[in-house]
Formats: C-alpha cells, structure tokens, sequence
C-alpha cells in the first residue's frame, strides 16, 4: 500500500512538472509567434534591453501583455471552475450557472447603450459590476427556504437567472445595430487587447479570490465527503459554500470583465486535474495553476497560428479544442466519476 502511495506521488509529481515546462514553453512561443515570427535572442534583448528598438521588439513587448494577461485568466478561470463545481457538486458548472457571464453581458450591453461607451477600459468595471450582480442573484435565489443553499438549488437559480438576463441583453441589442458591432468583439472572448494598465487595477480582486480559494480547501475536501459528513467534521456548511461562491465570483467577474467570457477553461481543467492529481481539492488547485494558462495560453497561439496574419480569439478556439475533449471525458465515464 504505501509502495503504490509513494508511485503515485511520483506520477503526480512527474504529471506536474512536465505541465510546468510545456506551460513555459507555451508562453515563450506566445511571445515569438505573430504576424511577425521572433527569435529567442531577440526575446532575450527584449526583455533585457528596454532601449532596443525594432518592429520585432515592439511585437515582442505588445505581446507580453498578452502573454501575462491569458496566464491570469487562465489561473483564475480553472480556480473558479474548481470551486463552483465542488460547491454545486455539478460536474458541469462553469461560469454560466452562476449568472455570472449573462449578468457581466448584459451590464456591457446596457452601458453601451445608455452611456455609449466603446472599450474594454470603459466597461470593464461595468463588466465587473455586473457578474456580481448577476451571481449575487443567483446566490439569493438558491438560499431561499429553510434548507438554505444546496447543490440543486443553486444551478436552477443560475439556470433562470442566466436565461433572464440574456433576455434582458437580447432585448437591448435587437434595435440597436451600433451596439452589436461594439458587443460582439467583446462577447466573443478574447485576450488580444491586454495591456497592463487595464490589469493592474483588478489584481488585488484576482488575489483576495486565490486566498479565500485557499482557505475553502480543507472545507471543501469535507465537503466533497456529504453535508452530514461534514457537519460531523466540525465544517460549516453555510460558510464554506459562501466564502467559495464569494472566491469564484471575485475570479470569474475580473476575467470576464478583461477578456469577455471564455469557456470551457473553468469546465474541462478541474475534471484533467482530478485525473492527474486525484480527489484532494488542495492537489487540484495546484495543478490547475498549470493547467489552466497551459491551455489558454496555447489555444490562443493555436488562434494565431491558424489564419495569419489576423488572430481566431481565445474564446472561438478554446470551444474548438474543449467540446471534443469534453465528449472524450464524458464517453470514458471520467466525467461521472470526478462528480462531487
């Protein structure tokens, strides 16, 4: 028993690692690959030389941001996907059954009708504002009655919340053609305009959602185990549930609000996570902190790869890639196990 321990560390460990090194490979080709392809030396005085000038070394440093920006969400993203599927023991919860993306969308949308505003450095606290409502909703609706918030509560409400608000963004957008224009760039989800100055506000939001992350884990791995059983535990059920709502929301409404709503992160890495790592919430954080900006990451060098010199975005392709690995999953029955 403890010699098949001891392997299995070592395969998780082995699993990790090897996730470590493709990830540091992926942003380095992030960096090098464009419409105009760089070399590694000029990487190297890029970043070491912030005299050097050149159209290459500008690319470089305009896609560094870039590079940072889909590591970011992609951290964020997978975290957020852990904690809502362990809280809503729903193998299929992603940022949508919180209300979170319908309520972010339809904040841009009313902004952009009301006030007029056109970039993603006007709405994004819109953005922001606007999926914490949305969850905030959901949050309230799945908590009514005397038995509190429980799994099955919880994705209804997010279910008619959701539908409700894209109501709400269809009946705005419908007359409006100057807003579809400006919404469909943002809607499509995509990292193409990261710059700094847009992220720095919001890091403090990403780092107090990683920390409560952090402090749900032994709750969580409890909690995995059956409400009762947790109760028994010492665990407050109540508590638990909220503070990782609370981590989530923080997560997933700061990415959504930079990059527009991406999908299939949040869904697929916890369940590849699980399969390296095993059941413990704690290993399952841990590799998604790899896992999750190794597949944004790639899946936005795959978009520039495939229709150069113009970009496919993040979003488009990260559905391309996750539909077919998602139906692996669920067809190996993985899908079923992994449920919380």
């Amino acid at each position: 028993m403890k010699r098949a321990n001891t392997k299995a560390r070592q395969r998780t460990a082995l699993l990790l690692c090897g996730s470590g090194v493709l990830l540091i490979a992926v942003c380095l080709c992030s960096v090098a690959i464009g419409s105009r392809p760089v070399s590694l030396d000029q990487i190297v005085t890029a970043l070491t030389q912030s005299s050097a000038g050149g159209t290459a070394l500008e690319a470089i440093r305009l896609r560094i941001p870039r590079t940072v920006l889909g590591v970011l969400l992609g951290v964020a993203l997978a975290s957020a996907g852990a904690l809502m599927q362990a809280v809503t023991r729903n193998p299929l919860a992603d940022p949508t059954i919180l209300g979170l993306n319908s309520g972010a969308s339809c904040a841009v949308v009313l902004s952009m009708a009301a006030f007029g505003l056109t970039s993603p450095s006007q709405y994004v606290w819109t953005a922001l504002v606007g999926g914490g409502i949305g969850a905030a909703v959901v949050w309230w609706i799945g908590s009514l009655g005397k038995s509190g918030p429980n799994p099955l509560k919880l994705t209804l409400a997010g279910a008619v919340v959701g539908s409700m608000f894209s109501s709400v963004t269809s009946a705005v957008l419908l007359p409006r053609i100057d807003v579809i224009s400006s919404f469909r760039f943002w809607a499509v989800g995509g990292i193409s305009g990261a710059r700094f100055s847009s992220m720095l506000p919001l890091l403090p939001i990403f780092g107090v959602g990683m920390v409560l992350a952090i402090i749900c884990i032994p709750g969580l791995n409890a909690l995995a185990l059956g409400d009762e059983l947790a109760v028994g535990l010492g665990g407050s059920i109540r508590r638990i549930r909220l503070l990782s709502w609370t981590a989530a929301v923080l997560l997933c409404a700061a990415s959504t609000s930079l990059a527009g709503p991406i999908g299939f992160v949040g869904l697929i890495v916890p369940h590849v996570a699980r399969l390296i790592v095993g059941p413990d919430f704690r290993k399952i954080l841990a590799a998604g902190v790899l896992l999750g900006p190794l597949l944004l990451v790639g899946a936005d060098v795959v978009g520039r790869l495939v229709s150069r010199p113009a970009d496919v975005e993040v979003g488009i392709v990260t559905a391309i890639i996750g539909a077919p690995v998602f139906i692996a999953l669920v067809r190996s029955g993985f899908a079923r196990r992994s449920s919380l």
